[in-house]
């Protein structure tokens, strides 16, 4: 298996991006153009094929309410988005993605890595605390269709 990460020329690739955020995250969490252009996003790529994709917001740190947005934070790296699309799901590329994702933020100097989830997204809490993630708060109501709480996860690099 061939693997690599690309950068996402958001500009040039809004549309793939956002096509890419339907099919594994569904209308209601797939985010608006707006905000794809406040990230960086890099694509993970399975012998040739965009198979994932993260993005990040560089120091900046998640808000949890809706209105006001991300709060700027110095040496913070708030990974808004990971996905995997469904068939490459199961083998053992999320726990490649999150290793990159670590990496990624050690290499550019970050003292903690901060995300969040859907409360009943079991498989991505899990994978989070088995790279060192612990769990700093849950905001009932976060999600809506349907309404879930999210779960805030940090990593103190």
């Amino acid at each position: 298996m061939e693997l690599a990460f690309r950068q996402v020329d958001v500009a040039a690739e809004l549309r793939r991006l956002r096509t890419f955020d339907l099919q594994v995250f569904g209308p209601a969490d797939a985010f608006p153009a707006a905000y794809w252009r406040q990230c960086e996003a890099w694509w993970m790529i399975v012998d040739g094929r965009r198979a994932g994709c993260c993005a990040f917001q560089r120091d900046m740190e998640f808000g949890d309410d809706l209105a006001s947005g991300d709060q700027a934070a110095d040496g913070v790296l708030y990974i808004s988005s990971t996905g995997l699309l469904p068939k490459y799901r199961g083998q053992g590329l999320g726990h490649v993605m999150k290793a990159w994702q670590v990496a990624f933020a050690r290499r550019n100097g970050f003292a903690r890595v901060v995300t969040n989830t859907r409360a009943g997204n079991a498989v991505m809490l899990a994978l989070n605390e088995r790279y060192g993630f612990r769990r700093i708060r849950v905001t009932d109501g976060y999600y809506l269709e349907p309404e879930e709480a999210t779960v805030v996860m940090e990593l103190k690099l």
